[in-house]
């Protein structure tokens, strides 16, 4: 027979399970929700919030867990959707998304309060836009000359008609890529913020 312990454990696995399915499927959702913002960055890039559940999971359950959410929304997204850049904006999204939400959920769960949920969240959505220059730089862009045919100079242009003086790719990527990311990383804490406390009862035991 199962000791008290052993079935707590297993619950608490169980629970766990669940949420992070549930977030998931959430995150899977919100992947369709993206608009562009084509007066501030080309119109390629779109502004979505599907790093809120990962952050949701790194909070309420572990940054692990925040991985595992970001890992399986860009799963479920690749199978169902399907991709059109070769996976390169899966990956992408993967790995951003997972240095957020594992940043946020290691911070606060060193000592858990709302001052280093906001600290790790920050720092998160800060070194998420910091890596996104390099994986940008190395990995996606590059793969889409390839998948897609277009010039560098092509996708340098499509800048330049908003900024004139960004005429190399890191310039590029520095002038816009980065803090577009960083906002989008404050914006996913704002509502993390604004919804946490509410959805606590269905995140928490």
């Amino acid at each position: 027979m199962s000791s008290p312990a052993v079935f707590a454990k297993q619950a608490e696995r169980t629970h766990k399970l669940a949420v992070a399915g549930m977030l998931s499927a959430v995150a899977f959702i919100l992947m369709y929700v993206e608009f562009p913002i084509p007066a501030l960055i080309p119109a390629f890039i779109k502004l979505d919030v599907s790093d809120l559940p990962e952050l949701l999971s790194a909070f309420a359950l572990g940054p692990i867990w925040g991985v595992v959410v970001t890992l399986a929304k860009n799963v479920l997204f690749s199978i169902l959707h399907g991709t059109s850049s070769n996976y390169v904006g899966e990956l992408c999204n993967f790995l951003l998304g997972s240095v957020f939400a594992f940043t946020a959920g290691l911070v606060y769960h060193r000592g858990k309060s709302r001052k280093s949920a906001l600290l790790g969240a920050v720092l998160g959505a800060a070194l998420m836009a910091l890596v996104s220059v390099p994986i940008n730089y190395f990995i996606v862009y590059p793969a889409y000359v390839v998948v897609y045919g277009m010039p560098m100079e092509a996708i340098i242009g499509m800048y330049q008609a908003i900024r004139p003086g960004a005429d190399s790719l890191m310039k590029c990527l520095v002038a816009f890529n980065l803090p577009f990311t960083f906002c989008k990383g404050l914006l996913d804490v704002v509502l993390c913020f604004l919804i946490y406390k509410p959805l606590s009862p269905i995140l928490h035991r």
